[in-house]
């Protein structure tokens, strides 16, 4: 089984480290096929600053030669594949449409971690409080948030999907009238989901998605791929053993490995994963 990562991001964003040829150099050792490089997206430059884990937009030639340097190091024995992980904001769209000019990538994640005109979900100021004080209005504007997102048609994969439980607080009852307009518009659009194995030394401490939101992916045949969201060389494709493993549980083992047109590039096919 090839093992992809296309989760990744850069001293750009602020909070990660590594140089690109550190990068590749794990990644060679861990015999990736594909090192997708995917920071987070500046916002429009009359947004900015938007926040402080972010490149700016002038910051993008400084993106693109940091990935020529991940490619010159590759050479031809790995892969390298330009990304960026775009945030889904109120009247976002005509940007993200914009970045695919201004940064011609293989592929856009898109994750949800503002709550539409609030704070981020993932903040540690809420690590023991809500956002909107209360758990099921702060899941109903996340998911609202998401669904638009797959709606949208933008992006080829989404990121973290139910982030909004990164502190470990989960609405009482039935969480399927949450995901289920979601899960529909990922099989409209045809859009991906990850394993973000990150998730794992979260507070959450469960990879993203949840089991029962990734049994309903996989019974609804939408594509999954395995990403790390590595902030530094040493967490690239982190959990990937583990991530197979669960994929093959809940298959009862029956997992293929099969192109999925994630690119707006016809020469390149990133590899999803989904259940007989």
């Amino acid at each position: 089984m090839l093992r992809t990562d296309y989760h990744t991001h850069t001293p750009l964003c602020h909070h990660a480290d590594g140089t690109p040829e550190e990068f590749v150099r794990q990644a060679k050792a861990l015999r990736l096929t594909h090192y997708g490089i995917a920071d987070h997206a500046p916002m429009p430059p009359a947004r900015e600053p938007f926040d402080d884990w972010r490149m700016l937009c002038s910051e993008l030639p400084q993106y693109a030669a940091w990935i020529e340097r991940a490619r010159a190091e590759a050479g031809a024995d790995l892969r390298i594949l330009t990304g960026l992980e775009c945030d889904w904001v109120p009247d976002i769209e005509p940007w993200v449409r914009e970045l695919r000019s201004l940064c011609p990538c293989d592929y856009l994640i898109g994750s949800v971690h503002y709550l539409p005109h609030l704070a981020s979900v993932d903040d540690a100021l809420y690590a023991n409080k809500s956002i909107t004080g209360n758990t099921e209005k702060d899941w109903q504007l996340y998911w609202q948030a998401v669904t638009e997102m797959i709606k949208s048609g933008l992006f080829d994969i989404i990121g973290h999907i139910d982030l909004v439980k990164i502190w470990g607080r989960i609405p009482s009852g039935d969480l399927m009238e949450y995901y289920t307009p979601a899960l529909e518009a990922l099989q409209e659009t045809g859009t991906a989901v990850e394993i973000n194995t990150a998730g794992w030394h979260k507070h959450c401490a469960e990879q993203y998605p949840a089991i029962p939101l990734l049994r309903e992916l996989l019974a609804r045949r939408i594509p999954i791929v395995i990403n790390s969201d590595a902030h530094s060389p040493q967490h690239l494709s982190r959990g990937w053993e583990q991530a197979v493993s669960l994929l093959q549980e809940l298959t009862d083992k029956k997992l293929k490995q099969f192109d999925h047109p994630l690119t707006n590039r016809a020469d390149i096919s990133l590899k999803a994963y989904g259940s007989l």
